[in-house]
């Protein structure tokens, strides 16, 4: 059996404003828009780090699968706006420059830069919609 070629080509994540989303993605964490899409009064909006064009998050509606009902929609707002719904990790060189862009962008910080006993050191912080962002120190 040979192995398959295989890439990450986005992830989503969901919003409940579109504008704070993208100010955090695009000034805070310095990512670059690829695609604003708006439809029937929700917006699709796709970013990603500008030397990674291949690798995308799709910021997009929570309630815009027609196959998600009232009571799970309302769980997903409730979800969200304790920080529980969705999240995403990444990574950066220089996590203490990271955390201090993000906290001078007013990010929620959940967690300072701290050394896991699992063997990583990362922060955490959560986006405008609640989402949380764990960033982690490549070695």
């Amino acid at each position: 059996m040979t192995a398959m070629d295989i890439t990450i080509h986005a992830s989503f994540l969901p919003h409940d404003d579109p504008d704070a989303s993208l100010a955090f993605y695009r000034d805070t964490l310095g990512f670059e828009v690829r695609n604003d899409v708006g439809y029937e009064g929700m917006r699709w909006i796709t970013v990603g780090p500008k030397d990674q064009p291949g690798t995308s998050i799709v910021l997009e509606p929570p309630v815009a699968d027609p196959g998600v009902t009232d009571d799970e929609r309302r769980t997903i707002v409730e979800m969200m706006a304790k920080g529980t719904y969705a999240g995403i990790l990444l990574a950066t060189a220089d996590l203490d420059g990271t955390f201090a862009r993000l906290q001078a962008g007013d990010a929620e910080v959940v967690q300072e830069p701290t050394e896991q006993p699992y063997g990583v050191r990362d922060c955490a912080v959560r986006d405008p919609a609640g989402n949380m962002i764990r960033i982690q120190e490549l070695r």
